[in-house]
Order: C-alpha cells, then structure tokens, then sequence
C-alpha cells in the first residue's frame, strides 16, 4: 500500500476527472469507486471517493462539494522522457485549461501540473556557470518546456543559427 495518496477535491465531477485522467496518462486504472445513496449530500449513485492509478501512483478523488478550489501551491510535476511525451501531455491536460510558463498548466478542473523533460535537470545543473545561465533564462521564456531549444541555449546557438 502507497503511504502518501494525493486527494484531490471537486466539486460534483470526481468521476468525470478520474475518467479524462485515466485517458491522458497510459498504465492507469481505477482501483475502487463508492457511491452516494439515496439521501446523500449528492445524487444517488454518484461518486462519494474514487481511487484511480496513473502509471503506479495512486490517488483518490471525492465530490466535496464547492467548498474548496484547486491552487497553483499544489502541483502534479510529471518527468518527460521525449520531447513527444512532453508535447501529448501538454496539449492533453491543458485542453479546455490553462497553459501557463515555464512547464506548468492547469486542467479543465483547475488542478495545477508541471509537465517537465526529464533533460530539464543536467540541462539546468550544467558544470558551467554561463550555459546553466543560458538554459535557464531560456526556460523562463517558455510555456511549454522545448528541450532542443534549451540545448541551443546551452550551446549559445542563436535561433536559426543551427550550423
């Protein structure tokens, strides 16, 4: 058993969440959903708490009602091995949301992710001052993370000056 689950709050549309994030992300499943009865602060047969797996990370989902709204302070970074890996996420978890800098975004459901190169990391950390400098500042201007671009940076390669 996972000891750290993130719980993530909606509103009325846990189930509809669970379902557009097990289509995003591949190796995912529903573990267990309980549902409301008749009677309950939501309509019977609606989720009460789903559990869901997203490539072996467990989380769970509730309808809590409106109380209480997704904020940037929480993220979920997600480690991109391929700039195409990269480039589905991004444009899948950010359609109908919000594309934010530097690799974050919002869903449609307004949580926040971090959608990240795994390459981010050595290209950032370089030995040398000035081309961790370079990549950096040319991380800051992104909105979606473009590792070939942060390697030019990194190598002082002006854009359209890949000779």
């Amino acid at each position: 058993m996972q000891k750290i689950i993130p719980f993530m709050w909606f509103d009325n549309n846990a189930e509809e969440a669970v379902h557009f994030y097990l289509s995003v992300f591949q190796n995912s499943k529903i573990l267990n959903i309980s549902r409301y009865a008749e009677g309950g602060p939501q309509p019977a047969g609606s989720v009460v708490v789903a559990s869901f797996e997203l490539h072996g990370q467990e989380f769970m989902a509730l309808n809590g009602g409106p109380m209480f709204k997704f904020t940037e302070a929480i993220s979920f970074f997600v480690n991109c091995e391929t700039q195409g890996e990269v480039d589905d996420l991004w444009e899948k978890l950010s359609a109908g949301g919000e594309k934010g800098r530097c690799g974050w975004l919002k869903d449609k459901y307004g949580m926040s992710w971090q959608i990240v190169p795994t390459a981010l990391g050595g290209l950032m950390t370089d030995p040398d001052p000035a081309k961790a400098q370079r990549v950096t500042q040319a991380m800051m201007q992104m909105s979606k993370i473009d590792i070939k671009a942060l390697e030019n940076a990194r190598d002082d390669i002006a854009k359209g000056d890949l000779s």
